[in-house]
């Protein structure tokens, strides 16, 4: 592959190759890249706005990671937190920081991942900026997205008897990195050992191309259903069960035979001998949906395809306790992933 260096284009020069012919899809983008400000209008709609700092070496390890994955990834993630408000995403503003060992051709790879993310969830690309950087790959995500006042769902809101739901499954991404994790330490320690990733497919896609499930909120609107709390599943079930009791001033109890599984995650976490339940609570990166709805709406939420019932919340005193498959109760620690942890 021929290689184009970045310092051949110029900032505006790679800016206009990458975004030449992006075209908004949404009516609320009324202008988008080539102007310095994106234009946006909302009637009637409160606007979401997150955003996401991803650092190489720290949130992402280019040993194992194809950028078009990881520009994908990017991209979905913030699209998430969207979701988590049951919001409808709508925009993205994309921002690079590049060093010279990336090519044009390489940020042109990455730029498809983004562009495949955007289309695969209607969302524009409508600005951002490129610099030049001196510690490798930083990318940061701007998403923005829309939702009716009415149909906002805050972290705050659950009450006590209220069902907690997950969608999806947990633990698969955390099992995808150790796995990754793995094969790159036999890669660097022989020589010609190809990575054994045969049957694991599953769980390398969901730590590498993970889905913001925008599908779920499309359905429990469909269903008449609106969360009373609702977060992303980024740092692990634990970590984020912890902060909807927190902020609502509420326990819960959850049951650990009810926390969904795949068939793969719980293969890779014996084959590793790690405890696929503590994977499942703590390993994050699933970007699943956990919320809670009524205890009224449970027909309506247990009629849904690929959403799991695991507990209900509870008053504050009782706890946040999980019951175990043997009927013990254990209280419920954030282990997950925090960005200022010990090293």
């Amino acid at each position: 592959m021929s290689r184009t260096e970045i310092s051949t284009l110029g900032e505006f020069g790679l800016i206009e190759r990458l975004t030449k012919d992006i075209q908004p899809r949404n009516a609320s983008t009324l202008r988008g890249v080539g102007d310095d400000c994106a234009v946006l209008h909302y009637p009637d709609r409160e606007v979401l706005v997150t955003t996401d700092l991803l650092l190489e070496g720290i949130h992402f390890d280019l040993t194992y990671v194809p950028l078009k994955h990881l520009g994908y990834k990017a991209v979905m993630v913030n699209l998430s937190d969207i979701c988590a408000m049951n919001g409808t995403p709508r925009q993205v503003t994309v921002s690079l920081g590049l060093s010279r060992k990336f090519s044009v051709e390489a940020v042109e790879e990455l730029y498809q991942g983004m562009r495949l993310a955007c289309e695969h969830c209607g969302v524009d690309i409508v600005g951002g900026d490129t610099v030049s950087s001196l510690t490798g790959l930083t990318i940061s995500i701007t998403a923005i997205g829309e939702v009716r006042k009415d149909d906002i769902v805050y972290r705050n809101g659950a009450h006590p008897t209220d069902l907690i739901c997950v969608s999806g499954n947990l633990g698969a991404a955390y099992m995808g990195l150790q796995l990754l994790e793995r094969e790159k330490s036999v890669l660097h320690s022989s020589d010609g050992v190809q990575p054994a990733f045969e049957g694991k497919e599953y769980i390398l896609e969901r730590q590498l191309k993970p889905e913001a499930r925008l599908d779920i909120v499309r359905a429990l609107a469909d269903a008449g259903i609106r969360p009373t709390a609702m977060m992303d599943i980024s740092d692990g079930l634990s970590s984020e069960l912890l902060h909807i009791c927190r902020q609502s001033g509420c326990g819960c109890r959850i049951y650990e035979e009810h926390i969904p599984i795949d068939y793969e995650t719980a293969v890779m976490a014996e084959e590793l001998n790690m405890n696929v339940s503590t994977c499942a609570l703590n390993g994050g990166e699933d970007y699943e949906l956990l919320f809670t709805v009524p205890l009224s709406d449970y027909d309506k939420v247990d009629a849904l395809d690929d959403v799991r019932l695991i507990g209900h919340i509870t008053a504050p005193e009782l706890g946040t306790l999980l019951v175990t498959r043997d009927g013990a109760e254990m209280t419920l620690r954030a282990q997950g992933f925090t960005a200022f942890g010990d090293e």
